[in-house]
């Protein structure tokens, strides 16, 4: 009788083996810092943008450069994640690269904005004055569109591929407000801007924070 038990006891740690394996497969492999970070960041920059925009002053910086600084512990993060975790796989190089595209991309869209504004600001300024009234067109009005249709992308990937409904939702809410930003002033489209960036990083990150918790917490009680 004691074979059975053996093999009893072997299919059972090959279950708990593929249970866990499974686990971590239908779940982003983030600890949630990263996105409860980039959720924190953005809310704050969107924030404070409007804020500016409806109290008419303004800090002698863009709010949105806080995005690049964030990159410094976002690296650290990543590096600290990919020491704690033993396997790396494919799809962990994946989201790595992903996730270094999107950095990249937000400091280029930033970049190319501004550079916009250096070249569109004086040319309005001479229309007002030459005609007495400001131009039609605002290009700030469309800026938050550009943001959010970036800011969907590999949430959204990072949703599907993970299997993690609340980041896959995530992104698809900063598509759908990609679309009704683009008929809204500029002040819906900053609170919009801050309800995207919390439903679809900081929240998400908080129950990856948890989940992660959780898990660590479950393995090691297995092996008390």
């Amino acid at each position: 009788m004691s074979q059975p038990e053996k093999e009893l006891t072997e299919k059972e740690s090959l279950d708990l083996i593929a249970m866990m394996i499974n686990k971590a497969k239908d779940s982003y492999h983030d600890t949630g810092i990263g996105a409860m970070m980039w959720g924190t960041i953005i809310t704050i920059c969107a924030l404070v943008r409007l804020s500016e925009i409806h109290f008419g002053y303004r800090l002698p910086f863009d709010i949105y450069w806080l995005t690049i600084l964030a990159i410094v512990p976002q690296v650290y993060i990543s590096i600290k994640e990919k020491k704690e975790r033993k396997v790396k796989s494919y799809d962990d190089i994946y989201m790595d690269y992903l996730w270094l595209g999107f950095g990249i991309s937000i400091f280029l869209m930033i970049f190319i904005i501004n550079a916009i504004f250096r070249v569109w600001e004086p040319v309005s300024a001479e229309y007002a004055q030459l005609s007495g009234q400001a131009a039609a067109f605002k290009f700030r009005e469309f800026i938050a569109p550009l943001f959010l249709l970036l800011y969907g992308m590999p949430t959204f990937v990072t949703g599907a591929a993970c299997k993690f409904k609340p980041m896959l939702w995530g992104g698809l809410l900063c598509w759908a407000c990609c679309l009704v930003t683009i008929f809204t002033t500029i002040k819906i489209d900053l609170l919009l801007t801050a309800f995207s960036a919390v439903f679809a990083w900081l929240i998400p990150g908080i129950i990856m924070e948890r989940d992660y918790r959780r898990a660590k917490k479950e393995l090691a009680d297995t092996h008390v």
